[in-house]
């Protein structure tokens, strides 16, 4: 059940959202992207908008390098997208809001004067000033140049006023669709754990911040706030306190991640799975994991990003050779 807005249903897309959802929408430093995989799973990674969005268009804003291309194909292959906001650190909001934005994702620049400089107000104010020395604009040039935005166009903004479950959440735009009918096809490999799923639970429990993603009855990403509640070789037991979690088997990305002041000493681990959920039990069998760190302090952070850039822009291109007639 939601406490659905008196106009949500007949709100047009792109429409806008209240004044106090906006302060977690402009506010939140790191927020966490929800794309659709071909098999109908969902992957679910830390990103940050830098607060770049507009209310009268019903847009949110973010960008992300061409050097990590899988991101890019898969949003252009299914276009919804989902953004949840949840964490307050070395932001400018306060509050135990849970905020899930859905919506339609366009790859390019469709304004690039009045994009650039939103983005640009977005990166000083989370930022500070990048270093503009010779070595540094070599070394940084694939993190800033080869960008490319990505514009999501707001169809549903739903929010909880926390993450307890107490509440019912609140939903504009798009009303919530019904629950997804009966459970996914089995991969073919099975469901049961691939990697070490004692040993991944130990690793997301250090973390403070822990979401987990599936793909809705309406075909866009569900994001919601978990936690683990228990870890064995055959999965992970996690606490789902919205409710959100529906019943059935599907596939599902998991994410743990932590940061510090302007994402340094990021830390992030990122799973792919299944995930099964019965009677108020939700289980999570993770086949694949992705996990990386940056360190503390801006100067070294910005080295480590430069160089996964270049890194990554290198072996994209190495990639595109190859299949290229």
């Amino acid at each position: 059940m939601s406490a659905t807005s008196p106009d949500a249903a007949a709100r047009p897309r792109g429409a806008g959202w209240g004044e106090e959802t906006d302060t977690f929408i402009s506010g939140d430093l790191a927020t966490a992207l929800a794309y659709v995989t071909p098999a109908q799973g969902a992957v679910v990674a830390p990103i940050t908008t830098a607060g770049v969005r507009d209310r009268e268009a019903g847009t949110v804003m973010l960008t992300t390098s061409l050097a990590f291309g899988k991101k890019l194909e898969r949003i252009r292959r299914e276009d919804r997208v989902a953004l949840a906001f949840h964490a307050r650190e070395h932001g400018f909001a306060d509050g135990p809001e849970f905020v899930l934005v859905q919506g339609r994702a366009t790859i390019g620049w469709t304004d690039p004067a009045a994009q650039g400089k939103a983005l640009a107000r977005g990166t000083r104010r989370f930022f500070s000033t990048p270093k503009s020395s010779r070595f540094w604009r070599w070394w940084m040039h694939e993190y800033y140049m080869e960008r490319v935005p990505v514009t999501v166009a707001v169809e549903r903004v739903t929010s909880w006023p926390d993450s307890t479950g107490d509440a019912s959440p609140t939903v504009h735009g798009l009303p919530l669709p019904p629950a997804p009918p009966g459970s996914q096809a089995a991969p073919n490999g099975g469901v049961a754990p691939r990697i070490a799923a004692g040993r991944a639970g130990a690793r997301l429990r250090r973390l403070p911040h822990l979401l987990l993603g599936w793909v809705d009855a309406d075909g866009f990403p569900a994001v919601a706030p978990v936690s683990v509640a228990a870890a064995d070789r055959e999965g992970l037991t996690l606490h789902d306190p919205t409710g959100a979690v529906p019943s059935g088997g599907r596939r599902a990305g998991l994410l743990g991640h932590g940061f510090g002041p302007e994402l340094t000493a990021l830390r992030a681990r990122q799973h792919t799975g299944w995930l099964e959920a019965e009677g108020g039990e939700v289980r999570y069998a993770p086949h694949t994991e992705q996990h990386y760190r940056t360190p503390r302090g801006t100067t070294a952070t910005s080295f480590v990003n430069g160089g996964r850039a270049k890194r990554a822009l290198r072996r994209a291109r190495c990639a595109e050779a190859r299949v290229a007639p």
